[in-house]
């Protein structure tokens, strides 16, 4: 059976604006800058759990002050 050609046009509009949306919602989601922005809000977040927080801290100081030893030795 033979559609008509109207509605063949009409539903492969429909279907290039849905394609626009989604590759839209796909450029934003791969967005660079989002990533970057998401990224570093994920590791602001770990820093600030104190089972990170402090380990990290230990470790700077003992690198500080092995450094310091080494400078003055």
């Amino acid at each position: 059976m033979a559609r008509d050609p109207d509605t063949i046009e009409r539903e492969i509009e429909q279907a290039r604006a849905a394609l626009a949306t989604t590759l839209d919602q796909l450029g934003e989601k791969a967005s660079p800058k989002r990533l970057a922005d998401s990224a570093k809000t994920s590791v602001l977040a770990k820093l600030e759990d104190p089972k990170v927080k402090f380990p990290l801290i230990g470790v700077g100081v003992l690198v500080a002050a092995l450094l310091v030893r080494k400078l003055f030795r």
